[in-house]
């Protein structure tokens, strides 16, 4: 149902997460070995600055199958407007969905750090950011089905 507000803040989630496939997750630039080691949804990459030439590059698919789960929820969330004791649910659902993936984010860019340069931190870019984004957008669409709930509750207990 579009007239609702959760509605659109559930669009907002699925299009976060989709930001989360599309953008870079996390850089650091080595200056010294003139290397840029880059983590997206799909893999590690480590470049060489000179010649932009793959030098290593380790697949973590799972960081985009987590991503692909949260949208495909919030979609699906986003259909089930009849039913909302289901669509609180498949939102807590999609919540946890999405801090197991910032979870994983957060240790993969670490493991990262920690071995191509641990003196200096690399930099969260777009597609990390776009993960707080969407838990924000869920709360908020939480909240707003709850209200209607207890509204649909109240008006009920008055007949």
């Amino acid at each position: 149902m579009i007239q609702r507000i959760q509605t659109v803040f559930l669009f907002l989630v699925a299009v976060s997460m989709i930001i989360v496939i599309s953008f870079p997750i996390w850089q650091q630039v080595n200056p010294e070995q003139t290397q840029m080691v880059t983590l997206n949804a799909w893999s590690l990459t480590t470049t060489d600055n000179a010649s932009q030439e793959v030098i290593k590059s380790e697949g973590n698919i799972y960081l985009g199958i987590l991503a692909i789960i949260a949208a495909g929820l919030a979609s699906f969330s986003l259909t089930q407007y009849k039913n909302r004791t289901k669509q609180m649910f498949l939102n807590m659902i999609n919540s946890l969905v999405m801090v197991v993936t910032l979870a994983l984010i957060i240790y993969t860019s670490h493991q990262a750090n920690a071995e191509i340069n641990p003196d200096v931190n690399g930099a969260f870019v777009l597609g990390f950011w776009a993960i707080f984004g969407g838990m924000i957008m869920n709360l908020l669409a939480n909240r707003f089905i709850r209200k209607d709930e207890m509204l649909v509750r109240s008006v009920d207990r008055i007949r």
